[in-house]
């Protein structure tokens, strides 16, 4: 049975690294030890050295050691093995091209959907979706596909910005550039504000948080899901 926290954002704007989301880790990490973090996005270019260990400095908050998958010599097992898994963010399609290039994502895709406690945030996050096409990500490295988990039956687009009618901007706003997808693919994709995340359990999928979440389908005007809506119900 699945079972994933699939958030926006790791940070919310002047808190520390994954504070927000502490209270509910520790009970969606509550049986685990020690999680395995996929550090491949790397923010900022940061080591995959430095990466673990700003997530370690969080997870030790709740009693939590961290291994960054770089360590291992078998990765496909590291994965299989971990009593849970986090994949932080950072550019998505350097961390679809690493899964690829390392033959890891399958193995991820099936580790998941056999209950493997799971969390994403950001580019951890868009990779839990049936595509990273509506990732915010430049396109750094060459992905040999933009197909990613599946474990989600939608797209995630983290990091939503309404539009801000006092900015002096004539760029595309977020739902444009949603609107631009849809102009070429059907699959549904939900705007996941600053502060919300989703709850996966087995094929019950919630929306967490205090802020409601943009919902685009194929053809259709974007509906706002309040929180603790049932997405599972909808798609």
């Amino acid at each position: 049975m699945k079972n994933l926290i699939v958030a926006s954002t790791s940070t919310l704007f002047g808190e520390n690294y994954l504070d927000y989301l502490l209270p509910e880790l520790e009970l969606h990490f509550k049986d685990v030890t020690t999680i395995l973090f996929i550090p491949f996005a790397r923010p900022g270019g940061i080591s995959h050295e430095e990466y673990t260990a700003k997530v370690a400095s969080a997870l030790v908050k709740i009693d939590k050691n961290v291994v960054g998958i770089h360590s291992f010599d078998n990765q496909k097992e590291a994965i299989q093995n971990a009593e849970a898994i986090f994949t932080g963010g950072g550019n998505t399609f350097l961390l679809v091209q690493q899964l690829y290039e390392l033959s890891l994502m399958n193995i991820l895709k099936e580790t998941l959907e056999n209950g493997t406690p799971y969390l994403g945030c950001s580019a951890g996050s868009n990779i839990t979706g049936i595509s990273m096409k509506t990732t915010n990500d430049m396109p750094i490295v060459f992905t040999p596909s933009f197909d990613t988990l599946g474990v989600v039956p939608f797209n995630i687009n983290p990091h939503y910005l309404d539009p801000d009618l006092n900015l002096k901007h004539n760029g595309e706003t977020r739902e444009t550039r949603i609107k631009e997808f849809h102009a070429f693919n059907t699959i549904p994709v939900l705007g996941l504000r600053e502060g919300s995340w989703l709850q996966v359990k087995g094929n019950d999928i919630i929306l967490k948080g205090k802020l409601s979440a943009r919902w685009f389908t194929a053809g259709n005007d974007a509906e706002e899901l309040a929180p603790e809506t049932k997405l599972n119900t909808i798609v």
